[in-house]
């Protein structure tokens, strides 16, 4: 079942990859990712995995529990919500926050910004590169930066 699409900086604009479909993505590298992560790999965090690593993507609990559903699993919301938290805790995947409805899971964790569609919901990746920040403000006394979080909010032209 399809469910997210995913879009790639090819250097001279945005391309769709396509559908992204948890079929990709066997078992047994989503065990090992878990273990690599110092997860204990259960059944069900075995297949959550799998969905979300499956292709680099942006889901919610609630696609991510619909989908799983749907494929015929026996998961409670708790369990799938515990499990992305566990994941973003380890660094599998990251949690995004881009417009303080829901939360979104990232299965991209390399350094990178994100558009997002306002029509659509849609989050498309943007590397870091081409973004270029000329001065960013000086952090409090006895503090540093630690990370930037970047969402550019897109809408069709009027």
């Amino acid at each position: 079942m399809s469910i997210d699409l995913a879009a790639r900086y090819t250097g001279s604009g945005y391309a769709w990859i396509g559908p992204m479909n948890a079929a990709l993505v066997s078992a047994a590298t989503s065990e090992s990712s878990l273990t690599r992560c110092g997860i204990r790999p259960t059944a069900q965090r075995v297949r959550i995995a799998a969905l979300l690593l499956s292709a680099p993507q942006h889901l919610s609990a609630e696609q991510i529990l619909a989908n799983l559903r749907a494929s015929g699993a026996r998961i409670s919301k708790a369990t799938v919500y515990n499990t992305l938290n566990l994941f973003a805790e380890h660094g599998l995947i990251r949690q995004l926050s881009v417009d303080g409805s829901r939360a979104w899971f990232d299965s991209n964790v390399d350094p990178h910004y994100h558009f997002h569609d306002l029509t659509s919901g849609a989050l498309i990746d943007v590397p870091v590169p081409e973004v270029e920040f000329s001065r960013l403000p000086p952090p409090p006394p006895g503090t540093e930066v630690a990370g930037i979080e970047l969402v550019i909010r897109l809408r069709k032209k009027l």
